[in-house]
């Protein structure tokens, strides 16, 4: 059988994984020769060309280190000052420097030049994100012959923006080189349609474009989800128990209602605590019977709008803790840091509603989880952006308009007043989807789509893939 190579900006650390992600991939390779080849994590001034191996949990790791300039200019850079924004449609937060755009490449190449050693002539190769689009054409430029995927682990941007992002046209012949192209969800299969089949002509300079050709490119949205088995499980261990205990002391009788995310500006964490003051605002009723937790542990706080982002929260946090809070009760705690899953799922068991509001998102796992961790017997309400991938396969989430803040908070006063047996058919039909789209099957049906055989993913599992070959 042919070897799994899975290439990611990142390689596994030691100790368990923190994601489903990480959990999902690494029992892909467990189960199957290969190994997991990226970025060790360290910088040096001189990094050396070759990879170096190491067994990481029984599984085999291939690691380069990076230069701090190729790292500056290829992450915080391109990838996440340009690519990230751009990609989540946020234009006015891309920042633009020209010469992140030749690190981005560098880093790329010289993925490519370590990684290609180390490749047999039936190696089949899956690259995830942003931050390697061009891999594929670095490999393709060495002689690899391989069949080789790629997986956007966010979402697509819209044309328009496509053509806001420098080198975009260098980016979709890149993309044309892989064998097969994986979505979060079918609005990101149109998106990418939209400009395969729309191409617009170059006007700068005097040599025109040449149309990219997409024809050798299948195209296909793999819904990702997590472990909602798992995560069920989770939900009555000890650890979530513990938690359970600690939030029953401090809250009472009071309903939670849960957020969990990076602390990111796409995550729309600002438009959400304005959401529940105005929930408190017009219900007066809901003060002192209920409470806003939040996690949000910082990510890329060495970049300015992240910066700006938390300094914001803040601020609201405080005006609705001035506006609201009582000598003996407090609107909302607002949590920066991680908490381990065990714990996590505690809160998603004990919450009467999920506020997952981004945005725009690729999917959003948290959705997954909170369904997984819920009580058959009493579920609580999902309330969730229309904007996350997750909407497409969640109709039966109260869907909101995150930007329109008294639709939110309207929807929160209806999950707060939902009936048990409302709460319940709509959870069930939740969780339904959640067990369809789970994490596993996922892995195996992009495998099994870029290389027929290698994955062994069910007919169940594939049927419910949504494809679209791009000509």
């Amino acid at each position: 059988m042919s070897r799994i190579v899975i290439v990611s900006n990142r390689t596994p650390g030691k100790g368990p994984a923190a994601g489903g992600l990480a959990v999902a991939l690494k029992k892909v390779l467990g189960e199957r020769e290969g190994f997991w080849f990226g970025w060790s994590g360290k910088l040096t001034d001189s990094p050396e060309q070759k990879a170096r191996f190491e067994d990481i949990d029984g599984l085999h790791i291939a690691q380069i280190d990076l230069s701090p300039d190729d790292h500056r200019a290829y992450y915080s850079g391109f990838s996440n000052s340009i690519l990230w924004p751009s990609f989540h449609l946020r234009l006015d937060l891309a920042t633009i420097e020209s010469h992140w755009y030749e690190g981005y490449r560098r880093v790329n190449a010289q993925f490519a030049k370590a990684l290609m050693p180390l490749l047999k002539p039936d190696d089949v190769i899956w690259v995830h994100d942003y931050h390697l689009i061009p891999l594929a054409s670095e490999l393709r430029s060495l002689g690899a012959k391989n069949r080789i995927g790629f997986y956007l682990h966010i979402p697509f941007p819209t044309v328009d923006a496509l053509y806001a992002i420098p080198h975009h046209g260098e980016l979709m012949r890149d993309l044309s080189r892989y064998d097969l192209i994986g979505f979060q969800a079918n609005r990101d299969v149109a998106a990418f349609t939209d400009f395969a089949e729309h191409q617009a002509p170059s006007t700068f300079g005097t040599r025109p474009t040449e149309a990219l050709d997409f024809s050798k490119t299948e195209v296909a949205a793999f819904p990702i989800g997590s472990d909602p088995e798992a995560f069920a499980r989770l939900s009555n261990s000890p650890a979530a128990k513990k938690m359970i205990h600690r939030m029953h002391r401090a809250l009472g009788e009071q309903a939670l209602i849960l957020g969990v995310d990076r602390l990111d500006y796409s995550k729309g964490l600002p438009q959400r605590v304005e959401a529940y003051e105005k929930l408190l605002a017009n219900n007066q009723r809901f003060r002192r019977n209920v409470h806003l937790l939040q996690v949000a542990p910082p990510s890329r706080d060495t970049i300015k709008e992240y910066q700006e982002t938390s300094d914001t929260l803040d601020a609201i946090c405080g005006r609705v803790m001035g506006r609201f809070a009582e000598p003996d009760w407090a609107p909302l705690t607002y949590v920066k840091r991680a908490y381990g899953q065990p714990s996590l799922a505690g809160l998603y068991r004990l919450a009467r509603v999920a506020l997952v509001t981004p945005l725009r998102d690729g999917m959003n796992l948290v959705a997954h989880e909170y369904v997984g961790a819920q009580d058959p017997e009493n579920p609580g309400v999902l309330v969730l952006s229309r904007f996350a991938g997750a909407a497409e396969i969640f109709p039966e989430a109260l869907l909101v308009n995150p930007f329109d803040t008294d639709e939110t908070a309207e929807a929160l006063r209806m999950a707060l007043d939902m009936p048990l047996d409302e709460r319940k058919a709509r959870w069930q039909a939740l969780m339904a989807a959640a067990e369809t789209h789970n994490v596993d099957d996922w892995a195996l049906s992009f495998l099994e789509r870029l290389s027929p055989g290698i994955g062994e993913a069910g007919a169940g599992a594939r049927d419910v893939i949504y494809m679209a070959s791009v000509a």
